[in-house]
This record gives structure tokens, C-alpha cells and sequence, in this order.
């Protein structure tokens, strides 16, 4: 049996999410069209005949690095690299970026075999593109593959994970068959709540915005989560909650049916909305809201 550990890593919105979700056939990591919806270092499990690949989905890599958060982003995908077996590096075009020479870098460091796959290559019309571009990438870093991919239409993901394996050690099962994350029920609640309010915000997100479930109580025939959603300012509290509180109501709806997806029984959902002020700014702070990674 192929075991071992892949790194998914890449720019912010790239697709890193989705594509892990539709690898495991199963939504694990969040998604939005913001950037830097990936917060944590996501475990995704794919265990197959042929052996088990253990998916590490990374924040974006970014060259901002104003506050403690955005340390803590890039500090995570970083030491994503160490210790991994295989680093699978998507773009989602046909050019290399200013940000992507740090990343070149970065790779030439960590000396892994790398997989560069190209995302949504169903919105290029000339495919004779995509050759010409994967002649000019294996000019510039000795890639192992070059895969051109859809996350979301499930194009060459078969392919994908076949140069994925071919990488990979022989060995052992890492983790027990039938486990897909090593995220526990609790972090996936707050995962989906906040996923929620960003696609409820939209532009008006704060980008200083976070979960932490306080209670998550277990009980025959339902789970009662009560969650705090984090912000740094009074003005920000004002857009989460909406007027007359109609914009949290909603989130609420909205993450208690995908929460009782999740779970597989019935959801009692209460929100709040509190203001921290600065915490995206400050190293406690992050560590006490769950950014320990």
C-alpha cells in the first residue's frame, strides 16, 4: 500500500477547499469566493484500495503580513511543508504571479516532489494554451506532474490522485479506514457557521471575524451548540447581527441544516455577537480563540 501525507498549498482562492472536498467526496473544508476563508490546517482522509492519502488543506499564501493573523495564515501553510510526503501546488491560470517567485522559493527549500496542478481549465477554450504553459513551468522547477484540473466539475481529479500516489512511500494505514478528518465535530460546527456569514456578507464581511462554540452539549435526539461570533469593533457587531437581527437569523438557519447534515440528528443553534477589540492583532488572543496550530 501508497501511504502518506499530501500538502494542497497555492494563493489565496485558488480552489485549495474545493478541491480537497470534492477529492474526499465530502465537504470538510469551507468554502466562499473570499480570500483567506481557510484559516487552519485542514486534515482530509482518502483511504482506497490502493492505499490512503491524508490531505493538508493550507490558508493562501500571501504576501501581506500587517497583523497577527496574517503571521499565523502564513506560518501554518509554511510549516504545512515539513513533514509532508508530496506538495500539490494549484494556480488557477496560465501564468505564474509576483507573490508565486516566494513560493518557487519556498519549494526549492523544502525539496519535496511537487505536483503543479492547474485549476478550472474548463474556462480555457484553447487547450493548446495549457501545453504551451506546462512546457514553459517545467522549464522554470523539475515538477513531478503537471495535471490540469476542475475542482468543481470534477475534471482529471482521477489523475490527479494517481500522480498523488505514485509519490507516495509504501506503508501502513495512518489513520483508522473509515476516519475522514482528524478535526473534531465541535471545530466543524464553528467551520460551517462561519462559512455562513461570509457568504450571508459578502462585501461587508469584517475581515476580523471569528467562531468559538461555548457549549456543545450532546443529548438523545439533539446537540445544543451555543457559538459566539467574534468581532473587533461595535460597528462591525452592527452588520453581522442586521436589522432587527433578520441577517443572523438567517446564518443561524443556514448553519444549523448544514449542521444537522453533519451530524445526522437534530440541531440547537444560538448565536451571539461580541466584540473583542484587536484580537486579530494579538498573539493571546489568537492562541485563546483556537489559532494554535
Amino acid at each position: 500500500m501508497k501511504c502518506g501525507f499530501a500538502a494542497l498549498i497555492g494563493r489565496p482562492n485558488v480552489g485549495k477547499s474545493t478541491l480537497m472536498n470534492h477529492l474526499l467526496k465530502q465537504k470538510i473544508s469551507i468554502t466562499s469566493r473570499k480570500p483567506q476563508t481557510t484559516r487552519h490546517r485542514i486534515v482530509g482522509i482518502n483511504t482506497t484500495e490502493a492505499g490512503q492519502i491524508v490531505y493538508l488543506d493550507t490558508p493562501g499564501m500571501h504576501q501581506s503580513e500587517k497583523r497577527a493573523l496574517n503571521r499565523y495564515l502564513n506560518r501554518t501553510a509554511d510549516t504545512t511543508l515539513l513533514g509532508v510526503d508530496v506538495v500539490v501546488w494549484l494556480i488557477d491560470g496560465l501564468t505564474f504571479q509576483d507573490y508565486d517567485e516566494v513560493i518557487f522559493k519556498k519549494l526549492e527549500q523544502a525539496g519535496l516532489p511537487v505536483i503543479l496542478a492547474v485549476n478550472k481549465v474548463d474556462r480555457i477554450k484553447d487547450k493548446e494554451q495549457i501545453l504551451a504553459f506546462f512546457a514553459e513551468a517545467q522549464h522554470r522547477f523539475p515538477f513531478k506532474h503537471l495535471v490540469p484540473i476542475s475542482a468543481l466539475k470534477n475534471t482529471n481529479l482521477e489523475d490527479l490522485e494517481s500522480a498523488i500516489f505514485e509519490l507516495l512511500p509504501e506503508g501502513g494505514l495512518i489513520y483508522p479506514e473509515d476516519q475522514i478528518t482528524d478535526r473534531p465535530e465541535r471545530f466543524l460546527c464553528a467551520e460551517i457557521i462561519r462559512e455562513k456569514l461570509t457568504r450571508r456578507l459578502g462585501d461587508e464581511l469584517p475581515y476580523a471575524l471569528t467562531v468559538e462554540i461555548e457549549l456543545y452539549q450532546e443529548m438523545p435526539g439533539i446537540t445544543k451548540i451555543y457559538a459566539v461570533i467574534w468581532v473587533e469593533r461595535s460597528a462591525q457587531k452592527t452588520i453581522v447581527i442586521g436589522k432587527d437581527g433578520e441577517l443572523l437569523k438567517k446564518v443561524g438557519m443556514d448553519a444549523r441544516l448544514d449542521i444537522e447534515k453533519l451530524l445526522d440528528k437534530k440541531v440547537y443553534l444560538q448565536l451571539w455577537v461580541k466584540v473583542k477589540k484587536g484580537w486579530s492583532d494579538n498573539e493571546r488572543a489568537l492562541h485563546s480563540l483556537g489559532f494554535n496550530d
